[in-house]
């Protein structure tokens, strides 16, 4: 089908007024945040979406999807559009962008069985501000809870600054709807757990939109008890001082809902009113009064075992206060990259204990040494924000002045510092992404990643986008469609 006859399907299957084929909306809809810099100076190099269509329900989801699956069509799914690797980019022609923010229902919310279902397009703040009236909360607070919306963050297995103690949104998601390609919707059922065969949950959480389309999740619910938060901080020499505090911390039982250490480096840009040079840890207990006070006491004891200083309680509640990003905070970074040609970027990673302060360093390292333009960089550093039982993530931060025109910012900068974090980790048996999801940027080590099992993820695809329509490109590499 050429593009008129596809446009007038969809406006057929959708609606005319759901269909948007306006220049500037399809440039816009051609990249995410991983471009910000280009975009800020209005440059898209396409290729560029034949339309946006902004779904009304589950049932137009369906028939766009077994529509573009008939006709050979690629579809990039979105809803909140805060992804940062390069997933919601339209990388091949015959492109659809399938937008679900308007299915935005809370569906129900059920305090006898502690969980709220929501349309995928239901933003993250909306519902939480719902549950909340109710003394609730969903426990899942990510930078991006003022814009992100529900199906977005399902398929990008998000995680939030409270995981220590509530979990990733994997931890969270009880059960969804999903549609795959041929048009088929697919409902897991709300059950508290089963050991009916494998958790077919997996085959949607995560999957970037490169196998169906989320349109309705549901997600657990959690007491609200905010008059019970206690905020810890404190100043340590050096982040694998800090790493280990973590890991004792969690080790010996104890979940307080924040864990975090920053380099020095780091720690300059988010505390510079009292970071001193110092690594900073930060702390947030929370939960009933005794088990917060718990926390509390066991967090004072650990890190009463190594050299510190201890930080104003206050000052670090000021800080989790305004540490979210909204329209607000883009515009400043759009305002600033334009009149200081600069920019900050992270890329997050994991690994086991024993190694995470190896990657750490060797990915400093690296980057100091080999980095050609290293001397543009302005900042670079790190932090740990969510640890479990056997490990920890790690954020890599790293800002730069852009000395060379927009359009070469992104292969002279971000996509070589990318790799040697990337590279280092999985040298070290890390995992290449800790949670904003591999995009199309970190595709290349995909299969790197999964190692002999790979061919189990391959499979995946085969079997439910046979025809390769659903996200070129993300997760998988382009060439493997």
């Amino acid at each position: 089908m050429d593009t008129t006859a596809i446009i007038d399907r969809l406006r057929e299957i959708a609606g005319p007024e759901r269909v948007d084929t306006d220049e500037r909306l399809l440039r816009e809809a051609s990249v995410d945040r991983f471009k910000k810099y280009t975009a800020v100076h209005d440059i898209y190099d396409g290729p560029f979406p034949l339309a946006i269509v902004r779904a009304g329900s589950t049932g137009q989801v369906a028939a766009v999807l077994a529509f573009a699956n008939e006709h050979g069509v690629n579809i990039v799914p979105r809803t909140g559009r805060t992804g940062t690797e390069g997933g919601l980019e339209t990388s091949f022609e015959r492109t659809v962008v399938l937008d679900g923010s308007e299915m935005d229902e809370i569906v129900q919310v059920d305090p006898v069985d502690m969980q709220v279902t929501a349309q995928c397009g239901v933003p993250l703040q909306v519902l939480e501000d719902r549950v909340r009236e109710l003394g609730l909360t969903t426990g899942h607070s990510p930078q991006s809870k003022p814009l992100a919306q529900m199906g977005g963050l399902v398929a990008t297995r998000s995680i939030g600054q409270f995981s220590t103690l509530y979990g990733g949104i994997e931890d969270m998601v009880v059960g969804l709807e999903a549609v795959f390609p041929d048009g088929t919707v697919s409902r897991v059922k709300n059950v508290p757990r089963r050991a009916a065969g494998p958790d077919i949950r997996h085959v949607v959480i995560g999957n970037e939109g490169a196998l169906c389309f989320v349109t309705e999740v549901t997600v657990k619910l959690f007491k609200y008890q905010p008059e019970n938060n206690r905020f810890h901080g404190y100043l340590v020499d050096d982040v694998r001082t800090g790493i280990e505090i973590l890991r004792e911390v969690v080790t010996e039982g104890y979940h307080p809902s924040v864990a975090r250490v920053y380099s020095e480096q780091d720690a300059a840009q988010h505390f510079s009113h009292f970071a001193n040079g110092k690594c900073v840890a930060v702390f947030l207990a929370e939960g009933p009064a005794p088990l917060a006070d718990a926390t509390s006491t066991a967090i004072e004891q650990i890190v009463g075992r190594y050299q510190h200083e201890r930080v104003d309680p206050e000052l670090i509640r000021a800080w989790f206060d305004n540490l979210n990003w909204g329209p607000d905070k883009i515009r400043a970074e759009q305002e600033a990259m334009l009149a200081e040609h600069r920019l900050g970027y992270t890329t997050e990673v994991s690994a086991n204990w024993s190694v995470v302060g190896d990657v750490y360093d060797a990915v400093i390292s690296r980057i100091t040494k080999e980095y050609p333009h290293f001397e543009d960089l302005t900042m670079l550093g790190g932090h740990s924000s969510h640890s479990y039982q056997t490990g920890t993530n790690m954020y890599f931060v790293y800002d730069y002045r852009i000395n060379c025109e927009p359009r070469e910012e992104i292969t002279k900068y971000h996509i070589p510092l990318n790799a040697i974090i990337v590279e280092e980790t999985l040298a070290r048996g890390g995992s290449m992404v800790h949670h904003h999801g591999i995009g199309k940027y970190r595709a290349p080590w995909t299969e790197q990643e999964h190692g002999s099992a790979y061919p189990v993820l391959r499979r995946l695809k085969e079997a439910y986008d046979p025809n390769g329509i659903m996200n070129p490109g993300t997760i998988f590499p382009a060439g493997d469609r």
